[in-house]
Order: C-alpha cells, then sequence, then structure tokens
C-alpha cells in the first residue's frame, strides 16, 4: 500500500475545508438575518483584538456573579466603536463593489478569561453594535497557536508581552496606549499611519544610526539607495491594507478609497528618504501620504492626520502622539528598544 504525500495531504485537507465552509454557507444562506457572514479566515484581513483593548475589563471581572444577569461592559473609549465604524463601512463598499467577495475586514476578540466571561463579551458586543462574530477565549493559555490558526494580520493587545511572542512568531503585532483625551475620527475613512524603520521596515539602517550616528547613517543609505531595505513586522500589514485598496482602484474609485494610508517617519527626505520610497516600490505596495520629519515630534503632525492607530518601535514617538490624543501601538522590535530619547537605557547585569 503506497504511502501519501504531505502534498496529497494538503490537498485533501483544503477539499475537506473547502467542504466544511460550503457547507456552512449553505447553512447560514438558508437563514433570514440582517448580519453578513463572517469571511473566510484565508481571504479575510483579520484584526485580533485583546478583550482589554475593547473593554473596561476590570469592570467586568468584578461583575456581580450570577444569578445577577450580566451587563454590558463599557469600551475602554470611543477606539473600539469608531474604528468599527471605519472598519465595517469598508466592507460595506466592498460588498457593494464585489458581492461574492470574501476580502473583507475581519475581527476577532481575544481574552485570556475563562470562558464563562463569555455571556457579558455577548452582551457587551450586542449592546454597542460592534460586528465581532469570532471569539477566542483561551483561559490563560498563550494566544498565539490561535492566532496562527485564524490566519491574523494584526494582533493588538495591552499585554507586551504577548505582543513581542506574536511578533517573534512572524505575526504583525502592537502594543495598544490609548490617550486620556480623544480626538473625532472618520467613520468613513480608516485611517492607518506607520513609522518606517523598525517597523515597516527592518532596524537595520536605525542600529547605523544608534551606534554610529547620523553622519554615517547618510552616507550609508547613499550608497545602498537602490538595495531594498529588509521587511520589518507591519510590512504584512500593510500588504493587507493594500490588497483591500487595489480593489477599490480597480473600479475607479482611488479619490474615493475608505482606506488611506500614511508612512510618518523621523528621516529626512533629501538626506535619507529615496530610499525608503524605493523599497517601497520594489514590493509593489503604495502609501497615500509620505512625510519625513527629519528629527520633528511627530504629536502635533498626527493630530492633523487623526488616524485610527499610528504604529512606531519608540516609546518617545508613542507618549508624545498620545499626550496630543492619537490612538497609539507599540512595535517592540528592534534596536530602539534598548534606547530612551536617543540615550542607551542601561540593561540588568547578567548574572555569571
Amino acid at each position: 500500500m503506497s504511502e501519501m504525500k504531505p502534498s496529497d495531504v494538503a490537498t485533501v485537507e483544503d477539499s475537506s475545508q473547502e467542504k466544511d465552509w460550503a457547507a456552512a454557507k449553505a447553512f447560514f444562506d438558508n437563514l433570514k438575518s440582517n448580519k453578513p457572514i463572517p469571511p473566510k479566515p484565508q481571504f479575510a484581513v483579520s484584526i485580533a483584538v485583546s478583550s482589554r483593548t475593547v473593554f473596561n475589563m476590570v469592570r467586568l471581572e468584578v461583575a456581580a456573579p450570577p444569578p445577577h444577569p450580566p451587563l454590558p461592559t463599557p469600551p475602554v473609549n470611543n477606539f473600539p466603536l469608531e474604528s468599527e465604524l471605519a472598519l465595517m463601512n469598508v466592507n460595506s463598499r466592498l460588498r457593494e463593489l464585489y458581492p461574492d467577495s470574501e476580502e473583507l475586514f475581519d475581527v476577532i476578540l481575544m481574552t485570556n478569561n475563562p470562558a464563562q466571561v463569555g455571556v457579558r463579551l455577548i452582551n457587551s458586543i450586542n449592546h454597542y453594535d460592534l460586528t465581532i462574530e469570532r471569539f477566542c477565549m483561551t483561559g490563560g493559555q498563550s494566544p498565539i497557536g490561535y492566532l496562527e490558526a485564524y490566519m491574523t494580520n494584526l494582533y493588538l493587545s495591552k499585554d507586551s508581552d504577548k505582543v513581542t511572542e506574536a511578533i517573534e512568531a512572524g505575526i504583525a503585532a502592537a502594543t495598544m496606549f490609548m490617550p486620556e483625551k480623544e480626538m473625532e475620527l472618520s467613520d468613513t475613512q480608516l485611517r492607518v499611519a506607520f513609522d518606517g524603520d523598525a517597523v515597516l521596515f527592518s532596524d537595520e539602517s536605525e542600529i547605523i544610526v544608534k551606534k554610529h550616528g547620523l553622519d554615517t547613517f547618510f552616507e550609508h543609505e547613499k550608497r545602498y539607495e537602490n538595495q531594498p531595505l529588509a521587511q520589518g513586522p507591519l510590512k504584512c500589514f500593510l500588504e493587507a491594507l493594500g490588497k483591500l485598496q487595489r480593489k477599490f482602484y480597480s473600479k475607479n474609485e482611488r479619490l474615493n478609497c475608505p482606506i488611506r494610508t500614511f508612512l510618518v517617519t523621523a528621516r529626512s527626505a533629501a538626506s535619507s528618504g529615496a530610499r525608503v520610497l524605493k523599497t517601497l516600490r520594489s514590493w509593489g505596495l503604495e502609501i497615500d501620504e509620505a512625510l519625513f520629519l527629519a528629527g520633528a515630534p511627530k504629536g502635533p503632525l498626527l493630530q492633523k492626520i487623526r488616524p485610527h492607530i499610528f504604529f512606531d518601535d519608540q516609546m518617545f514617538h508613542i507618549e508624545g502622539a498620545k499626550d496630543l490624543g492619537t490612538i497609539a501601538a507599540h512595535v517592540p522590535y528592534g534596536i530602539g528598544q534598548k534606547y530612551h530619547k536617543g540615550k542607551l537605557i542601561e540593561q540588568p547585569a547578567k548574572n555569571e
């Protein structure tokens, strides 16, 4: 009897999954509901968010135990509500243009709480009319394996250790920091702002700056201007956003696209900007607006952009953005984690 090859096993598994999805779709199609069916994970742009990023989980955990009815838990701020509106507007527009397409945003709620908490989370989701159908309640276990199973494009959490674990597993991830004062965000256009080095790109150029100074960095970038930078931890998420943007472009909707991306970098344009733009071009990726600040603070500019989220690898940029009302997400990656405001953070001595 011949052995089945791994490729044959994969084909059988894929075929089985397709049959399962077809059966599930047929079941949902027979039900009358105004709620859209969640897309298949392999086609969706899946964003996994921790429950603490969305809801005030302290109030949830100290809530009255049964038999009292589980009341809705308030969101941490307007972030989940405004971001949800922007995401679902993108989905609504895509469904109008591509009725059968499953290339849509999908939001997954992750919590390390036990399943008993689920009823209150579901109550909260329904109370605030959030479109979150997929839950993952791990009961204290690491969510990383589940993130991989959900084919997650982005993981957002308030737990920096879990975020670091996700990045090490090759999943785009960031630690969320909410501002005390909130700014009004668009509900018709999703706006996402990225830093460049150690976020979209690797930290190779940042290493030159930290170890050898700006002059050496400028020389290095000029010498390697035509050599693309290696990818950073958030490149794959920009790629996923670009995939959805191109669906609008192909329908002549470029000027009316409900997704807009921004590069907000401390690099200077003349001295080190060309390599960044050439790298994006070599990847086949577009960025809608590129802002080279030459070391100026990012917070005031982000106030004008009003992004739903801003990604950066350095905490002083995160703090500056947050203080002026921007929702900021720290990407714990690269040499920048050893520095704060340009100064080397003293590392704990290693035991001999």
